[in-house]
């Protein structure tokens, strides 16, 4: 299974209604690596690594729980992975 990197810059209401928690939450249940954070633009930024497969289901998780009908946009970029994150943060 090749590693793979997904970003993915969410907007909507997605700042100061716990979004940040709840994805970190969903990423308990995937084996994967990254963080989430808050933007000073209001968009929340989302870096995942792992399994391409496993990564599309942590993404649809997402908009299935709590906080996927306060997402109005998101954009997503795929790219290679880079091993550089350890467990699954929520980042500063």
């Amino acid at each position: 299974m090749k590693r793979r990197r997904l970003q993915v810059f969410y907007s909507g209401k997605v700042q100061g209604v716990g979004f940040r928690f709840q994805v970190k939450q969903v990423a308990t249940g995937y084996e994967l690596t990254g963080f989430v954070r808050n933007l000073s633009d209001g968009r929340l930024e989302l870096v995942a690594e792992g399994d391409e497969a496993e990564l599309t289901a942590f993404r649809e998780a997402i908009r299935e729980s709590g906080v996927g009908s306060l997402i109005r946009n998101e954009t997503e970029l795929w790219s290679e992975c880079s091993g550089g994150f350890r467990g699954f943060e929520i980042a500063q």
